[in-house]
């Protein structure tokens, strides 16, 4: 006798073929109510994860905002400054750096006479590896698209639309232009940022010279008007090169020989300009890069300064 399936014998008087069709409405019943009860419970777990499900879609954004602000150095759009202020929101102020010997930018000079490639005529170019007083003479070293993004420190890291980025740097061989190479003009040059605060420069990888770490040089200043005159900076800092990318490039690249030995020699907190920053002020000063020796590097890093 079957006792653990069915319900217990009928009290009623329906036949059993009516007992049996009831059986089967209950059991069609039951199953209904067990398929509900799961779809109610997945509908709960999702329900459950809508904070995930925002925070899948704010990773969403973030990535999206960065793509944007990455693709568009040239873009005017508000939607762009506004993704570039938010993704900057914690940015580091740059330290104030010494200019070096060789900054002809109006503050020293060179030969017994000033020298300020600032007032030059064609200083405003994005592509810096080629002199362009008196010679055309192009730099050689690995190439280097360098993306800065100007931020406000006294405004929430807004992006700075309108200042002008004075960059310049040591060639492969740890030589200046004008001073210990002073028939070159190259790897210097002017930008003006963007609508998003962004300049792009097209130079090459410096090399390493004895007793520096290897760094590039900047100044800041709040217009193009500015920086053509001269001696107005609002900021003068330096970029610190990634020590994976020096490892990577100097024993590598044919151009970069006498940066081996030098590069080993050097600590980034035995630097003179460097070794004195904290921790954060060298990871705001170091820009990312991505690339190789044969198809060149890119890199980007946020300036901030109070606008």
């Amino acid at each position: 006798m079957i006792k653990d399936n069915l319900p217990s014998a009928p009290t009623h008087g329906h036949s059993l073929a009516e007992d049996i069709a009831r059986i089967e409405d209950q059991m069609l019943r039951r199953r209904r109510a067990l398929a509900w009860l799961g779809s109610s419970a997945g509908a709960f777990l999702i329900g459950g994860c809508g904070g995930g499900g925002s925070s899948s879609g704010s990773l969403t954004a973030a990535a999206t905002s960065t793509g944007t602000t990455a693709a568009t150095t040239t873009s005017t759009s508000s939607s762009t400054s506004s993704a570039s202020s938010t993704s900057s929101a914690s940015c580091v102020a740059d330290p104030q750096e010494t200019a070096g010997p060789y900054p002809a930018d109006g503050t020293n000079t060179s030969s017994g006479s000033t020298s300020d490639i600032l007032t030059a005529s064609g200083i405003v170019r994005s592509d810096i590896r080629s002199s362009f007083i008196g010679r055309a003479t192009v730099a050689q070293g690995v190439q280097v698209t360098l993306t800065l993004t100007l931020a406000n420190t006294g405004a929430n890291c807004a992006a700075l639309a309108g200042y002008a980025v004075y960059l310049w740097h040591c060639d492969a061989v740890g030589d200046y232009s004008l001073y210990s190479a002073p028939a070159e003009s190259y790897l210097r040059g002017v930008q003006v940022s963007n609508s998003a605060g962004q300049v792009t420069f097209v130079t090459i990888f410096p090399g390493c010279y004895s007793g520096r770490w290897p760094h590039m040089h900047l100044e800041v200043f709040k217009s193009e008007a500015a920086a053509t005159s001269g001696k107005n900076a609002a900021l003068t800092t330096q970029l610190a090169m990634p020590s994976a990318v020096c490892s990577a490039i100097y024993p590598y690249a044919s151009t970069y020989t006498r940066s081996v030995s030098n590069f080993a020699a050097i600590s980034i907190q035995a630097d003179n300009v460097f070794g004195d920053n904290t921790t954060a002020q060298i990871a705001a000063m170091t820009p990312t890069m991505a690339g190789s020796i044969a198809d060149g590097y890119t890199a980007a890093a946020t300036i901030a300064l109070a606008g």
